[in-house]
């Protein structure tokens, strides 16, 4: 009777360890491993840094962004409502909304924003058809394919102030090549600096030049991800490769196309450093009469060289008001794209 209880109390003890182990082995393991506080505290440490150690990696960026860029437009926002000078920054009276009533009412103001608008289409147009037409040659089997793709890198990564120097000689009233080279079609000299549009046109050339390249390889990149089996049934179809190009590249290209309509219509608006170079001495009032004084040069003109940083904080934000528009016109069409497909 006693040995059969001691059979079954052996039995439990065995039940009660891990199944594998020897019957003491859950004891031992308890008295020799580490205390169970210390065992909580190391998963809960654990568990902390899992969650945590994303936001830690990718604290520094935020850190950054809303100490030079977040806080400076609040600050921003916080000038335009405001009559401020830059001689005297601590001498601020309330303004409320007539900053930017003075804009709606300056004929200065929808100068700038006429210029803007129509140097933006003198220079995105003529840019992404010409990028289009490069990707396009690009796309196909060329000797050198990848020294071409470094030349048309090349005026990107040319700084704006070399570029714009470059076609400010090209450009020149005297001596510059574009009127030497007018004079053997029988064109007379056109003083490109102070015509309306021969100075939007040249402005526009510079950042045709530089943007150009950039853009075919987007395109280009974009090209070699459409399927090959779309050009082969067109071919079979009987189409050639215009029509290859009609039907089936530029389709597939919408949502490209859209992107870079959008990238290139804020540079548009935020155009600055080719205009200020290429006048001069003028050239932060667009010329001598304003004929090509983007918002930009409109800001930096009455914040930086009159020092009305209110007024100029106004047109910064009526700025960030446009790109706003460019944004929300951007999804409406980008929503309509999936929609169609």
């Amino acid at each position: 009777m006693t040995s059969s209880k001691q059979a079954l109390a052996r039995s439990a003890s065995s039940a009660d360890a891990a199944p594998g182990s020897q019957p003491g082995a859950a004891r031992g393991a308890r008295g020799r491993g580490a205390p169970a506080g210390a065992d909580s505290w190391r998963s809960r440490w654990y568990r902390w840094d899992m969650k945590a150690s994303p936001y830690a990696f990718i604290a520094p960026f935020f850190i950054l962004f809303g100490a030079f860029s977040l806080v400076p437009l609040l600050y921003t926002a916080w000038y335009s409502l405001h009559h401020v000078q830059l001689s005297s920054l601590d001498h601020q009276t309330w303004a409320g909304l007539d900053n930017y009533q003075n804009l709606w009412s300056s004929d200065f103001f929808w100068n700038a924003l006429k210029n803007t608008f129509s140097i933006g289409v003198i220079s995105t147009v003529p840019q992404l058809l010409a990028a289009l037409g490069l990707a396009h040659l690009l796309n196909y089997r060329l000797r050198g394919s990848t020294v071409w793709r470094v030349v048309m890198l090349t005026p990107y990564a040319t700084s704006v102030a070399a570029a714009t120097l470059v076609f400010t000689l090209l450009y020149s009233w005297d001596g510059g090549m574009v009127n030497w080279i007018l004079h053997f079609f029988g064109v007379d000299p056109v003083n490109w600096r102070e015509s309306d549009w021969g100075s939007q046109f040249a402005v526009s050339s510079i950042v045709i030049w530089r943007w150009t390249g950039y853009n075919a390889l987007i395109y280009l990149a974009a090209m070699q991800a459409i399927p090959t089996d779309l050009y082969e049934s067109a071919a079979i179809d009987g189409a050639n490769r215009w029509q290859q190009f009609r039907h089936v590249t530029i389709p597939q290209l919408r949502p490209t196309i859209l992107f870079t309509v959008v990238v290139s219509t804020i540079g548009a608006t935020q155009l600055f450093g080719e205009p200020l170079l290429f006048g001069g001495v003028s050239g932060s009032k667009g010329g001598s009469e304003h004929q090509y004084q983007t918002l930009g040069l409109y800001m930096y003109d009455q914040g930086w060289i009159i020092g009305n940083l209110g007024k100029a904080s106004a047109i910064a934000w009526s700025m960030f008001l446009i790109l706003v528009i460019v944004a929300v016109i951007n999804m409406l069409f980008t929503r309509r794209l999936r929609k169609s497909r």
